[in-house]
């Protein structure tokens, strides 16, 4: 009677024990767009984010021996189903979010600075930099909870211009080069447009009347016919890839001789292989030092990340796989941080986390990630804007990506890196 007694004690105890070894893991939410108006993009930079977060879980032992406990939600590019989720994982108290789009992120500045939530998103607004709240600008407020890895919208098209001002004069043009914005009349491809309407005046651009398309794929004929009516030069598409295709494809049957810049979501190999040669030439920033494929040393874990999903190791990662494998791996090593020495892991400590380090790369991606440093007043986490071309010279309808890249039939060609000047008067703008 004793012995049972003592085993029904023992069951007791492991079945009180379950439930709050399960509540040790640490949530983290993670806001993802799979199915809606920037999928396209959304997936492979979710996917990054997935498998690196089951990955520092499965190979890292989590945050200090606590697991993540990872909420993933779909909501679709649609920022009222972002705020509702929000309060969701606000009552489940998850200690950080991944989040994703312009529109959601910017509404949730509010409720992640008053409930002190980390929140990495995907968006690269530059008014989610000015973290103190000093620059004194209209529509600006402080931002000190907000996070992203990369330049701003507004910085990389600033990096674009500068490229393509000099590019204007080595090809012996004369005259003022024409400069347009393009993208939907939506907080995304907005953001940057001030900012690089007025770089580009300044740099003796002639600023042409704004190009709307939205953000879905279309017949964009019309809006070709008009650029090439402008007699535009370079025309900054401002929206993710898959309506920038329907656009591409549309110039090249009208005959459009421009040169496109495209936004850090404008662009990658998914693209290259969807709209074929009329991809071929554009210019767009990439966020990591090194693309899938190439030699680095951080290259070998960003494979083991990959076979979290993909347990053949064989998928070809796009651009923004490796940009979300990094931003998640910014927020992890700022949980360790706050974790250390027995630290609790809460909002405050993560953020304070995020200002530990300088040029900060996480260990063991090396050559992958690009440097990050982010102070108390500038959330501005890297000022140099790295410059690739997208170049297709074959049929791509034929083959996967990783096939087509390895035949050369596409690749990703580095043009130029610009370090532009930390200039406060430019900060969250």
């Amino acid at each position: 009677m004793k012995m049972r007694r003592t085993i029904l004690g023992l069951a007791a105890a492991l079945a009180l024990a379950l439930p709050a070894a399960a509540q040790q893991r640490i949530p983290v939410g993670h806001l993802m767009d799979n199915s809606g108006a920037t999928s396209d993009v959304g997936l492979p930079y979710g996917q990054g984010v997935a498998d690196t977060l089951a990955w520092v879980n499965s190979a890292r032992n989590g945050i200090n021996g606590r697991l993540l406990n990872v909420l993933g939600f779909d909501y679709g590019y649609q920022a009222p189903r972002a705020v509702s989720q929000y309060q969701a994982w606000s009552r489940d108290r998850v200690v950080a979010i991944q989040g994703w789009g312009t529109a959601d992120t910017e509404a949730l500045v509010r409720f992640v600075t008053r409930d002190r939530i980390p929140y990495i998103s995907g968006s690269y607004s530059a008014a989610l930099t000015d973290a103190a709240g000093r620059s004194g600008r209209q529509g600006v407020e402080a931002t000190p909870f907000n996070f992203f890895y990369g330049p701003s919208y507004s910085d990389a098209l600033r990096g674009m211009l500068r490229w393509a001002a000099d590019d204007w004069k080595a090809r012996g043009q004369q005259g003022r080069p024409k400069y347009v914005h393009m993208g939907a009349n939506h907080p995304y491809p907005n953001s940057p447009k001030e900012a690089g309407e007025t770089l580009a005046r300044e740099l003796g651009f002639e600023v042409l009347p704004a190009i709307v398309f939205a953000l879905t794929p279309g017949d964009y004929t019309a809006q070709c016919l008009t650029l090439r009516n402008q007699g535009a030069n370079y025309a900054y598409l401002g929206n993710t890839a898959g309506s920038n295709i329907s656009v591409l494809r549309a110039c090249q049957t009208a005959g459009v001789n421009v040169q496109f810049l495209g936004n850090v979501w404008g662009m990658d190999e998914n693209a290259m292989k969807a709209a074929g040669a009329a991809a071929n030439g554009v210019v767009f920033p990439v966020r990591t030092s090194t693309v899938w494929g190439q030699q680095a040393p951080g290259m070998e874990t960003m494979q083991q990340i990959s076979r979290v999903s993909d347990q053949s190791g064989t998928t070809y990662r796009p651009v923004h796989y490796l940009a979300g494998a990094c931003a998640a791996m910014l927020m992890v090593e700022a949980m360790e941080t706050a974790a250390a020495n027995g630290g609790e892991v809460t909002g405050v400590r993560i953020r304070d986390g995020f200002y530990a380090r300088k040029d900060w790369v996480p260990r063991g991606f090396d050559g992958v990630c690009a440097p990050s440093t982010f102070t108390a007043e500038d959330h501005r986490g890297t000022m140099r804007i790295m410059l690739y071309r997208a170049r297709v010279n074959g049929d791509t309808s034929q083959g996967s990506i990783g096939e087509l890249m390895q035949a050369g039939t596409m690749r990703l060609e580095p043009v130029t890196t610009i370090e532009l000047e930390r200039k406060r008067e430019l900060l969250g703008w």
